[in-house]
């Protein structure tokens, strides 16, 4: 073997400054590697697939039959589909804004010294991170007619009992106060670190103006927390239109379809009528729509967010 010289270890180190020079880090790119890989695995490739498979008459026993756009046709013609994306928007809608809105209010709240603050944390964080099948469950139990907590609680102040998941005009309502309960945790620890992040100088400097607490909530919190709640917002977007767990627990899409949403369908159309490529086609507008809402929230809602406090 061939002993190693000063002259070969120079021109390593003369390579490796040329790299550099060039931006090449294979330390870098080994790192990254596996996250890419994951995607590429289990997004890219399936989401190309996808779209394939909207353009076939797909339906897991044959090979699939290139048909063009008829699956795009048949979707503008679909009643229940046009159902599910009305109900599916009516869902982000309900969810959004109060997810968002509660979610500050608790992290202010539970961002100063009150007593208990650290059980109080983990106790509205711990329903984001359990399983939504087991949420699913424990909320099908409170909203029964008949032994359901909610009932027994509407009774004991004299109120009538409530068909919360057999009626049409309850049903959504009954998903979305489990949904905003279960997510609730999540924009609250995202803006408790948003507040925490803040610099007190600028409370004191506004203390020192005679700003009351409300006047610096609004005028410095809600400012200084314009990335974070773009964050959220931007998340909380995504989630919405992609609701199904509950959906399919809770009611089935029912009833009558008010509560059914577009992965709800997908699933249906999917799984149940082996109609993969109707499917893929629903899937592939979902994920137009979700993209172009995402893009509109980079364009508008993240206006002004790029804050600097020395």
């Amino acid at each position: 073997m061939k002993p190693t010289t000063t002259a070969d270890a120079q021109g390593v180190m003369s390579r490796r400054r040329s790299m550099r020079r060039l931006g090449i880090d294979y330390a870098g790119y080994a790192m990254i590697a596996p996250g890419y890989l994951i995607y590429f695995a289990f997004i890219f490739i399936p989401l190309v697939v996808s779209l394939y498979y909207s353009f076939t008459n797909y339906n897991f026993y044959s090979s699939p039959s290139f048909i063009g756009l008829q699956n795009y046709t048949r979707l503008l013609h679909d009643a229940q589909f046009a159902k599910a994306l009305t109900n599916t928007c009516i869902y982000a809608l309900w969810t959004i804004i109060p997810q968002i809105s509660l979610g500050l209010v608790l992290a202010v709240l539970l961002n100063g010294g009150i007593f208990g603050k650290v059980f109080a944390r983990a106790s509205i964080y711990v329903p984001n991170v359990t399983s939504m099948v087991a949420v699913s469950m424990i909320w099908l139990w409170i909203y029964d007619p008949s032994l359901g907590i909610a009932n027994r609680l509407f009774k004991s102040i004299g109120l009538d009992p409530v068909q919360w998941l057999y009626e049409p005009k309850t049903a959504m309502l009954s998903i979305v106060i489990m949904s905003i309960w279960k997510s609730i945790g999540y924009s609250m620890i995202i803006y408790l670190a948003g507040l925490q992040s803040i610099p007190s100088s600028l409370y004191e400097a506004a203390h020192m103006d005679g700003a009351s607490k409300f006047k610096q909530f609004w005028m410095v919190t809600v400012p200084m927390l314009k990335p974070t709640t773009f964050f959220i917002l931007i998340m909380t977007c995504i989630n919405s239109f992609m609701v199904f767990e509950q959906v399919n627990i809770l009611t089935n899409g029912g009833p009558m379809g008010s509560t059914t949403t577009v992965v709800h369908q997908i699933y249906l159309r999917g799984f149940q009528d082996f109609q993969m490529g109707y499917a893929s086609a629903m899937a592939m507008v979902l994920f137009v729509i979700t993209l172009v809402i995402t893009l509109a929230n980079f364009k508008y809602g993240n206006q002004g967010n790029d804050l600097d406090v020395d």
